[in-house]
């Protein structure tokens, strides 16, 4: 491995572990004149700052432009650049034309858990164990820290409306309040729906949750659109009590959202002869 792979990997191992999302863009194969060859990596930030090189100039230039896509998109591209005319659009003239694939690597995404009661403990340590980063925030150091809840990648000691000037929440950035009450919602809400979190998902009744709505339109100026947003009462519907049930609920809720899914049962309904059809 050479220095300029060395540092790209370097760069790669660094941005997994503090969760930031790169592109990666990999030479497959080369013909004719090319500066770099096949193996040669470079890695994209998304600021458009890199580490490496796939051979400088103009083409470089549209590979960074593609990587920045890639990851935007969260798609991988192959793509061919051809050096032989500047008159066609081409970036160079060596000659030669280069095969370069570019793929999004996305740092693992963050659950954020606000409150650490039970559920929110039972909820951290299920987003841990199922590969998201995770948060725990809570108003109450004695409740939210290593020793009480071991394992998380971060713990955060703010008053709930303060929590995002301590915190990134992006679209990466799945968020759980599972709070202690009406006070703690109204200051946390407002706050979350102005980030581009993916989920916002809140505990409680469907009682306590149309109080909170009447609270934040009258007292916040809120309307329908803003608080379409939140997932309230939080979770699926599968009948969970315990702590680790509601868990499970908010988690299957998280992982529908993210896929995609339905979350109707996966039982065939229908006909069994027209499914093995």
């Amino acid at each position: 491995m050479n220095d300029d792979q060395k540092a790209v990997i370097d760069a790669l191992h660094n941005a997994q572990i503090h969760a930031e999302s790169v592109a990666l863009a990999t030479i497959i194969s080369t013909t004719g004149s090319m500066p770099r060859h096949a193996g040669s990596k470079m890695l994209i930030r998304l600021d458009g700052s890199t580490v490496g090189t796939v051979g400088g100039g103009a083409m470089e230039a549209r590979v960074i432009q593609a990587g920045l896509e890639a990851l935007k998109n969260n798609k991988p591209y192959l793509e061919t650049y051809r050096l032989n005319s500047l008159k066609d659009g081409d970036p160079g003239i060596c000659g030669g034309s280069a095969q370069i694939f570019i793929e999004p690597i996305n740092a693992a995404p963050t659950l954020l858990v606000v409150g650490a009661g039970h559920c929110g403990i039972e909820l951290a340590q299920l987003g841990k164990w199922m590969g998201y980063r995770v948060i725990l925030c809570d108003d109450r150091a004695g409740f939210c820290n290593p020793e009480k809840v071991p394992g998380l990648d971060d713990y955060i000691i703010t008053p709930p409306g303060a929590l995002v000037e301590h915190v990134t929440i992006d679209a990466q950035t799945y968020v759980a309040a599972v709070t202690r009450g009406l006070p703690i919602d109204l200051s946390l809400i407002p706050a979350l729906l102005k980030t581009d979190a993916a989920y916002i998902g809140l505990i409680g009744s469907r009682r306590r949750w149309a109080i909170t709505m009447k609270a934040l339109k009258e007292e916040y100026g809120l309307t329908e659109a803003d608080l379409a947003r939140i997932h309230a009462p939080i979770g699926l519907e599968i009948g969970a009590e315990t702590p680790k049930e509601i868990a499970v609920s908010i988690m299957a809720e998280i992982i529908m959202l993210k896929r995609g899914g339905t979350g109707q049962p996966m039982k065939w309904m229908g006909d069994v002869k027209e499914a093995e059809n």
